[in-house]
């Protein structure tokens, strides 16, 4: 096989939620590149989305649902299965970020927070993996998680207690998953330029501060995460599990 073909995505499937904005529009865009069909998801319609997406000469499907009301994803499976076509691949990254100092962190931002990030996550993945395992069929579930799975970060607690999860979900889900020959792996973005870090980037300390112990000495963008998106998609990237890839600039290095 060519090494163009080891990251050809022709015919496949992939699901992304968060797909509206930053970080989860451009991994649809790269998968949608590849030649993978996309399905969107988002609380929100997502038109620029559909745009990049179907300009790459492929399909777009828009699912608008709020992660945080939960529910039962079966039906939105079977939906997809019969209309679109089922997923093959998977991208977690939707994601939302509460901040206030611990002392004054409320319940309802921890709930939130917990419920998109983490929640959502494993029973989307649980629904995906139970439709990929009736059918026999390969699957690749990919998570996106954090700087902050590894470090606490302040006054994000529940951010950072969801980040940590994802990463312990990802090696529980790979360690159960392997032998039906579905992988399970995240991205771990550092400071990314997204929604969720323009309020840092508007602060002139803290934003100075964190460019200084950079390496590469610039904020991220979310093209930045296309090579390692691809990767862990990729057909011959089936030996590959339960990984997490830190694409930082070099931060956790420092």
């Amino acid at each position: 096989m060519s090494v163009a073909g080891l990251f050809d995505l022709t015919g496949k499937v992939a699901l992304v939620t968060g797909a509206r904005t930053g970080i989860g529009r451009a991994l649809a865009t790269t998968l949608a590149e590849a030649g993978a069909d996309i399905v969107g998801l988002s609380s929100r319609p997502m038109p620029e989305t559909r745009a990049a997406v179907e300009a790459q000469g492929v399909r777009f499907h828009e699912i608008v649902r709020d992660l945080e009301a939960g529910g039962d994803f079966a039906p939105m499976l079977r939906e997809l299965a019969e209309g679109f076509g089922a997923p093959d691949i998977l991208v977690n990254n939707a994601g939302i970020i509460r901040r206030a100092d611990l002392v004054d962190f409320t319940e309802a931002d921890w709930d939130a927070v917990m419920a998109v990030n983490l929640k959502s996550l494993f029973f989307l993945s649980q629904a995906t993996a139970r439709h990929w395992i009736a059918r026999g069929v390969a699957g690749r579930i990919i998570n996106i998680a954090s700087l902050l799975s590894f470090q606490g970060g302040i006054r994000v607690p529940s951010y950072t207690a969801s980040k940590h999860g994802v990463v312990g979900l990802t090696r529980l889900m790979a360690n159960e998953l392997a032998g039906k020959n579905i992988t399970v792996n995240a991205i771990a973005p550092g400071y990314i330029e997204t929604d969720n870090t323009e309020a840092l980037r508007a602060d002139q300390v803290r934003s100075r501060q964190i460019l200084e112990r950079i390496p590469a000495g610039r904020w991220g963008v979310p093209e930045d995460l296309k090579t390692a998106v691809l990767f862990l998609a990729a057909p011959a990237s089936g030996y590959v599990t339960g990984a997490v890839v830190p694409v930082d600039g070099g931060w956790l290095a420092r």
